[in-house]
């Protein structure tokens, strides 16, 4: 197993985990931001080890489905760093009012981010 997909898929338990946990208590915390950075450190591994897996061989075999990938990856990537940063702000200046309504932005996000997460699965197994 490569480390791109270990890298990978503890960037999924994390940001899933830090989501949903913010998610169900309704109230963003410290340790949600912990879970978030850690999610995109692992996820910027995991993209770095797979492109160099990747280079030469998923383009040239699925053009369609490696574009689509790569392209929601970047989107999902970038969503999931203004998502952090912006709840770095939240809990750094301590806004009640937002550090209560942050979670319904944050399943957006993590929406948008399984899409390049199982297309790059898919694109894997093909």
């Amino acid at each position: 197993m490569s480390y791109g997909i270990i890298f990978i898929n503890c960037a999924f338990v994390l940001y899933t985990v830090g989501v949903w946990s913010e998610k169900i208590k309704g109230k963003l915390k410290r340790g949600h931001l912990f879970l978030f950075w850690l999610g995109i450190i692992c996820d910027v591994l995991g993209t770095s080890a797979m492109g160099e897996i990747a280079k030469g061989h998923v383009a040239s075999v699925i053009p369609i489905t490696s574009d689509f990938h790569s392209l929601t990856g970047i989107i999902a990537l970038l969503l999931m760093l203004l998502h952090t940063c912006w709840a770095t702000i939240i809990i750094v200046t301590h806004k009640e009012s937002w550090i209560r309504k942050f979670h319904r932005y944050s399943l957006l996000v993590w929406l948008i981010w399984l899409l390049p997460f199982i297309s790059g699965a898919i694109v894997h197994f093909l």
